[in-house]
């Protein structure tokens, strides 16, 4: 941390850092973000690990396990936010995302580092400030708000990133530390600091257009059938 210029012994909030997990047994997508208090989000590193459907199941949740673990190690992140599934229609496919998102949790818990949940629809409303939004417009703005070069590929390494950055954020929207609703590891104050008896940003009749956008992909998020259709076991 650096300290401001004229203002004598008082330090700088160092940036949030935060790992993205999109989980899935085939392709499990994990990503790395540093987020500065006034939200500006700079990508740490980015990758997507998987095995392929003929492997047996303990050998695909161990090739994850090593993976997290060694990203856990390696980044040091203050957070972990991890999609959260329901199952509808595609029974197998969630059953295997939460046993991906079950040894990530369990990883990060070894390390006593927080964990959050974050449905699809939540994130859609935090990057795009529309919880319906496509998977192409999640991935235009991670570019944007990343500044990216080029689109992070594959789509999972993108929603990885979603992930990471609506974590984040929302600690500073929310003014109320980065939790989520009754599924999440114990809250902990948020290191976004927000003025006095307000939750942090332009408000606009009580609140921001992102903050009315995500509490309403909040209340949805018990309908919530995913990123996509497509099967990721």
């Amino acid at each position: 941390m650096t300290v401001r210029p004229g203002v004598a012994g008082r330090r700088a909030p160092s940036p949030l850092r935060v790992l993205g997990v999109d989980p899935g047994l085939t392709r499990c997508g994990i990503a790395v973000v540093d987020v500065a208090p006034n939200r500006t989000a700079t990508l740490v590193a980015v990758t997507v690990v998987g095995s392929p459907a003929e492997q047996s199941l303990d050998l695909r949740l161990l090739a994850i396990d090593e993976a997290i673990n060694e990203w856990l190690d390696r980044h040091s992140p203050d957070h972990v936010a991890v999609e959260r599934m329901f199952a509808q229609n595609n029974t197998p496919t969630v059953m295997g995302t939460a046993q991906a998102s079950g040894v990530v949790i369990a990883a990060a818990a070894r390390r006593g580092i927080p964990v959050a949940l974050h449905t699809p629809s939540e994130v859609k409303a935090a990057v795009t400030g529309s919880g319906t939004a496509g998977k192409d417009q999640v991935t235009a703005m991670v570019t944007r708000i990343l500044r990216l070069d080029a689109p992070p590929k594959p789509a999972d390494a993108a929603d990885a990133l979603a992930l990471a950055i609506t974590h984040a954020w929302r600690g500073g929207l929310m003014g109320r530390g980065l939790e989520t609703g009754n599924l999440t590891s114990p809250q902990r104050a948020s290191r976004f600091p927000t003025p006095a008896g307000g939750s942090g940003g332009r408000r606009t009749g009580g609140s921001t257009p992102a903050q009315q956008a995500w509490l309403a992909a909040e209340q949805r998020s018990r309908g919530s059938k995913g990123w996509s259709g497509g099967s990721r076991i």
